[in-house]
C-alpha cells in the first residue's frame, strides 16, 4: 500500500475528508509507534568509521533509533563491544589519559556513543543498528506499507478515530484492530525472523 492509497483508504473507512497535514500527521504518529515497538530485521543497517588514537566517542548516524553491536576492528579481528551505562565506563576508566582497546560502550547523547577505555590507536569501527526509515508521507511507499500494511492501516486508524473524539467502542474496536496487526507484526520481526527450523525447530501448533 503506497501513500496514496493509504490516505484514501482512511478518509473512506472514517467517512471523513482530512487535510493533507492531519492525514501527515495520523501516520507519521502511527510509524513512530510501530517502529518504537518492533524491531523490523529489514530495518537495519551497518555502517563503519574510523575513530583515532585517544578518542572515546562515536559518532551516530542521522537515522539511527537503536544499537544492535559495535565492534572495533584491529585489522581483521572483531572485538564486540559490551553495553554498559555512561556512569560504569566513568568509574571503570576515571583517568582520561588511560587507553586501550574499547571494551564497553554506553549511549552518550542523539548524536555519540561513548566507549571505554579511550582508543590506543586508530581502529575501524563497525556499528550495525536499527534505523528509522523515511516516512511514507514524504517516500510515497515504504517496506511497512508494502510489506505489513495493516499495522499502518490501522495504527493511522487510531489516530483518526480519536481526532474525531468518535465513540469510545470504536475507538476500542480501531484499537484492538491495531494491536492484533501490530501482534503479528511482533511475531514476525522479534520472532520468525529470529529464529530457524535448525537451531529452533518447527514451529507446532498443539492438536485437540
Amino acid at each position: 500500500m503506497n501513500y496514496t492509497d493509504l490516505k484514501t483508504n482512511i478518509q473512506d473507512i472514517c467517512e471523513n475528508t482530512f487535510t493533507d497535514a492531519q492525514l501527515a500527521m495520523f501516520t507519521e504518529q502511527a510509524e513512530q509507534k510501530i517502529y518504537s515497538t518492533v524491531q523490523i530485521p529489514a530495518l537495519r543497517r551497518n555502517v563503519t568509521s574510523l575513530i583515532s588514537t585517544g578518542v572515546k566517542y562515536v559518532a551516530l548516524p542521522s537515522d539511527y533509533l537503536y544499537t544492535y553491536s559495535l565492534a572495533v576492528l584491529d585489522g581483521t579481528v572483531y572485538t564486540y563491544l559490551l553495553n554498559r551505562d555512561v556512569n560504569y565506563i566513568r568509574e571503570m576508566y576515571p583517568n582520561s589519559t588511560v587507553t586501550g582497546t574499547p571494551k564497553y560502550y554506553a549511549f552518550f547523547d542523539d548524536k555519540s556513543l561513548l566507549v571505554g577505555p579511550a582508543t590506543d590507536k586508530q581502529y575501524t569501527v563497525e556499528l550495525h543498528y536499527g534505523y528509522y526509515p523515511e516516512s511514507i508521507v514524504t517516500a510515497g511507499s515504504t517496506w511497512l506499507g508494502n510489506e505489513f500494511d495493516s499495522a499502518l492501516l490501522n495504527g493511522a486508524l487510531v489516530e483518526a478515530i480519536r481526532f474525531l473524539k468518535g465513540e469510545q467502542d470504536m475507538v476500542a474496536l480501531y484499537n484492538k484492530m491495531f494491536l492484533d496487526a501490530l501482534g503479528l507484526l511482533k511475531m514476525l520481526g522479534d520472532g520468525k525472523n529470529r529464529q530457524d527450523a535448525y537451531q529452533s525447530g518447527q514451529i507446532r501448533v498443539p492438536v485437540q
